[in-house]
């Protein structure tokens, strides 16, 4: 049974459909999700501290061109948390990789947001011809990441990471800092939606959700490392970024570079999360990138 909780803040902006839960393969853990629309496979990630209803602002726009499934990672959002789980880049792309088997999805495109936008990557080098494409907005894969969202980011994250003191760091979130530091990530800080915050920070209360929070933040590295995997890649892959995104733009093109063919576009005006700051370019370049990718093939 799906709890109140796990519903009422995603019915308010999708009221057509409420969330499932499923266990992911192997006995794993249970994840939410939230099927949507007709038409080719898109798979969302989300990005970092947040939840399947990041991409409240693009899914209305994408459920005439694709059926969108979009889930809370593990251990975020209204998943199941597991004591002790790995938060590093492989075993969430493992998490990643086994959703997509579990619902047996085919010719895909694969989409992501920050960490998702890694994840997008990384797992779309395990899947193979799954994937139809790749559309990564924002890649998280860079040190010192989300720390260059704002001074109040860089104190808190540090703090968080670091031993002994961290797990008291974690535990003390408050809605003003998740606010602070979620608005660093975008160019107009009125583009986060208060009622998104309140969402996050009641998800955040759940028991042992602090360590979950500190074992993400203490994993970021394993992002950057996981880099190489890009080069495996076959289908065909588009990065966007914003122009006021944390990426340097050599690192943008050190990604163009590792990623055969990759193409690029560069949003104005936007900030590190584009599905909140520009939803219509973000649902404009997959719908388009999709008819170009039907069009290839």
């Amino acid at each position: 049974m799906v709890s109140q909780n796990a519903v009422s803040y995603t019915h308010r902006w999708w009221p057509d459909q409420k969330p499932e839960f499923l266990t992911l393969a192997n006995g794993g853990p249970k994840v939410r999700y939230l099927r949507a629309g007709h038409g080719p496979a898109l798979v969302l990630l989300h990005s970092i501290r947040t939840q399947l209803d990041l991409f409240q602002r693009v899914i209305p726009k994408l459920v005439d061109h694709f059926t969108v499934y979009v889930f809370d990672y593990p251990g975020f959002g209204w998943s199941e948390i597991v004591p002790g789980a790995d938060y590093r880049e492989p075993a969430m792309r493992e998490h990643v990789v086994n959703f997509i088997r579990r619902l047996d999805l085919h010719d895909i495109t694969l989409a992501g947001e920050s960490m998702g936008a890694t994840l997008a990557l990384t797992a779309a080098a395990e899947l193979g011809d799954r994937v139809k494409q790749v559309v990564a907005f924002n890649t998280y894969d860079y040190l010192p990441g989300v720390e260059r969202a704002n001074l109040l980011a860089s104190i808190i994250i540090k703090s968080v990471r670091a031993p002994i003191i961290g797990s008291t760091f974690a535990a003390m979130e408050s809605r003003a800092t998740l606010a602070g530091i979620l608005s660093g990530g975008l160019r107009d800080p009125r583009n986060l939606p208060p009622d998104f915050i309140d969402e996050l920070v009641k998800g955040g209360k759940r028991p042992g959700y602090s360590n979950v929070a500190r074992a993400v933040y203490r994993a970021l590295p394993s992002y950057v490392a996981a880099r190489p995997h890009y080069a495996r890649i076959d289908a065909p892959v588009t990065l966007v970024y914003g122009d006021h995104d944390w990426s340097r733009p050599a690192e943008r093109e050190a990604n163009r570079a590792l990623i055969k063919d990759a193409k690029m576009i560069v949003l104005n005006d936007t900030g590190h999360i584009s599905s909140l700051e520009s939803p219509e370019e973000f649902a404009r370049i997959l719908t388009e990138t999709q008819s170009t990718a039907r069009f290839a093939a």
